[in-house]
């Protein structure tokens, strides 16, 4: 009993940073849309990633895919985790002052994916900026 204890505490461990993972890949590719990454997008990136507790080589990884020709931004499955990736988005837009059309494009395109109406949109964004 206590070996499955941990393998199910270990499974969930898992899955929980690669859920993580998966949220700090998302911001990377957001901030990488404009085909640049400024110092303060740079600072957001490592705070989150040291907040989540995901490693350095991991970190680097995610990178490699956020510059890639293939990035692409993964839609959660929860209505409750589309609205937090959006503001995480969000904040990762503002993280340089700069709102660049190619970020604003591909925010827009990833609510519709979403399904999020119009009227969710706006209390997000209220809720962020």
């Amino acid at each position: 009993a206590q070996q499955l204890y941990r393998l199910v505490n270990s499974s969930r461990e898992m899955e929980m940073e690669m859920e993580l993972q998966a949220k700090l890949r998302n911001l990377l590719v957001m901030a990488a849309a404009d085909g640049s990454l400024t110092e303060r997008e740079i600072s957001f990136l490592t705070d989150r990633r040291e907040r989540w507790g995901i490693p350095e080589d991991a970190f680097a990884d995610l990178i490699r895919y956020a510059i890639s020709d293939v990035a692409e931004l993964e839609i959660p499955e929860s209505h409750q985790e589309r609205v937090e990736m959006l503001q995480d988005l969000l904040r990762m837009m503002a993280a340089d002052g700069d709102l660049a059309e190619v970020e604003k494009q591909l925010f827009a395109t990833a609510s519709v994916a979403m399904n999020i109406s119009d009227n969710q949109l706006k209390e997000i964004i209220d809720s962020v900026l």
